[in-house]
């Protein structure tokens, strides 16, 4: 390992603290109560209250669309104008908390598609904001890999499906290339704390205890961590033992992330030298030619799927089938790989994807690390207020 980076030291806890109290002088809770979304008495408790975001005023031919950085690239909304004359709205955020609170304070009528993880089936069926697809609207949805299809499939009430595959991707270990080798097989979450990483790690505070938790589990120190979703007294037992850890190791942060954008921010300008990020932003870095690795530890990465979903108050809903069903063909897939790193659902892709972005593909999932994935699980709504309470204390510890 070389020095150390000489840029000033940021402390984490500081810098999520004052972004959530300048974001919070612009949405209060009150506010959010207000416009009939109860996401306290709900469980789902904020480190970063996003601001509201409002699209566009509708036109005749309009789709306005919530969705995650870097999902729909700029010449695919170009090309579905051309094709169909429908105008594609885009708006992003870097969260579901974010975009579950965009969409409730509008009770869904401000947007038209979404992106929610399908992971969070249970807490958008709580809050009955979204409707079924007409899937005979979308023949393009035979391009699908099936094993996609059946994830989406149990976001499946009122006689219909809700939640549509989009894009998957993972979280594992990504690194300075010039600090650190990361090695297939040796890597563990375990690297984020050597003691040689003191002040040098980033890392989402919920994700990093989730990493810690499946650690120590499989170090033998701790019940298998998807207990911890089974009822809240186990979560608590896990959990306090994540905590203690966590709390132990706080001096290793050196910058949290929040979203695609600030965890490339942290490697290029804060003096991050590893952390536990999803895998688009570390792979967009390494393809700009920065010294940038990402790959999965010997832990298995966590893997998630993005899908797409018709709000309950969608106002454009034919071009709303429209624009979904442009999205699932190989060539709309590779746009979207080839601009993030991220994956596509639809079959035929890889021959479309540039040199750089196969690389990138292959040089993150070496040998069996596909069938190793850690997929999130469903979240009660029960989980994410308790989760959402530790990450909150952890941050104020």
């Amino acid at each position: 390992m070389g020095r150390k980076p000489q840029q000033e030291t940021i402390d984490p806890a500081r810098e999520a603290s004052r972004e959530t109290a300048c974001l919070a002088r612009a949405f209060t809770r009150r506010t959010l109560l207000g416009n009939g979304a109860a996401l306290t008495a709900g469980g789902l408790g904020l480190a970063f209250a996003p601001l509201l975001i409002r699209p566009a005023e509708a036109a005749r031919d309009t789709v306005n669309v919530l969705t995650w950085t870097g999902y729909i690239p700029d010449r695919f909304a170009k090309d579905f104008k051309k094709k169909t004359g429908i105008t594609a709205n885009v708006t992003t955020v870097g969260s579901n908390e974010e975009m579950l609170i965009q969409v409730t304070a509008t009770h869904g009528r401000a947007w038209d598609v979404i992106s929610p993880s399908v992971h969070r089936m249970s807490q958008w069926r709580a809050l009955n904001m979204t409707r079924p697809w007409d899937m005979k609207k979308i023949p393009n949805l035979a391009n699908v890999k099936s094993e996609f299809m059946a994830l989406s499939a149990v976001w499946s009430w009122n006689a219909g499906q809700h939640h549509l595959p989009h894009v998957w991707g993972t979280e594992g270990i990504s690194w300075r290339t010039d600090r650190f080798t990361g090695v297939y097989g040796e890597l563990s979450f375990a690297d984020l704390w050597r003691p040689e990483m003191k002040g040098l790690v980033q890392g989402r505070p919920h994700s990093l205890m989730s990493g810690i938790g499946r650690m120590l589990a499989a170090q033998g120190k701790l019940a298998p961590f998807e207990d911890a979703y089974k009822d809240e007294g186990a979560m608590r037992a896990i959990w306090n033992d994540i905590m203690r850890f966590a709390v132990a190791h706080k001096h290793w942060l050196r910058a949290y992330w929040h979203d695609h954008e600030s965890q490339k921010t942290n490697f290029t300008r804060n003096g991050v030298i590893i952390g536990q990020t999803w895998d688009g932003p570390a792979l967009e870095l390494a393809k700009a030619g920065q010294p940038i690795a990402y790959m999965p530890p010997k832990e298995g990465a966590f893997a998630w799927m993005d899908g797409l979903s018709l709000t309950a108050g969608a106002k454009n809903v034919e071009q709303a089938h429209a624009f979904v069903d442009a999205l699932y063909t190989a060539r709309a897939g590779a746009q979207m790989s080839n601009t993030t790193g991220y994956n596509s659902v639809v079959q035929g892709v890889a021959p479309l994807l540039t040199k750089k972005t196969r690389q990138a593909f292959e040089g993150a999932y070496p040998g069996d690390s596909q069938q190793k994935l850690w997929w999130w699980p469903d979240e009660p709504v029960w989980f994410a207020g308790l989760r959402n309470a530790y990450r909150d204390r952890y941050l104020a510890a």
